[in-house]
Parts: C-alpha cells; structure tokens; sequence
C-alpha cells in the first residue's frame, strides 16, 4: 500500500494526466482509509473547480466588477 506522501504525488498528478489502472485503485483504497488525504484530495478538487470557473470567466471577457457581483 502507497504512503501519504505517495498518495498526495499521486492526487496532484491526477489533475494533470489519467492515472493507470493500478494507480487509480491504490488511491482510491487509500482514500477509503485515510481522511487526511480524503480531505487533501477533496482541497485539490475544489481548487480546481475554483481555477476553471475563473478561467472561463476570464474568456468570457468579463471583468473582475462582475465577478464580484456574481
């Protein structure tokens, strides 16, 4: 079984590349066993979701008046 260190690696690399099969289940058993990295894993999730709605209103061409607004 991957440590805690192993697991965080491998959660912040899931955002940039599709994990392998073998990879996908040591995670998830881990997370299934670790709240620590659960909530890590849960951080990196929001974060992400945060970064792209930014992005998008950045294409969007909307400015940061409006976002305060929203």
């Amino acid at each position: 079984m991957r440590n805690c260190r192993e697991i965080t690696q491998l959660v912040s690399e899931a955002q940039e590349r599709e994990l392998g099969l073998s990879e996908r289940m040591g995670l998830r058993m881990h997370l299934a066993m670790c709240r620590a990295c659960r909530n890590f894993s849960q951080q990196m999730e929001t974060l992400r979701k945060i970064c792209r709605s930014y992005a998008r209103r950045d294409v969007d061409g909307r400015d940061d008046e409006s976002l305060e607004n929203d």
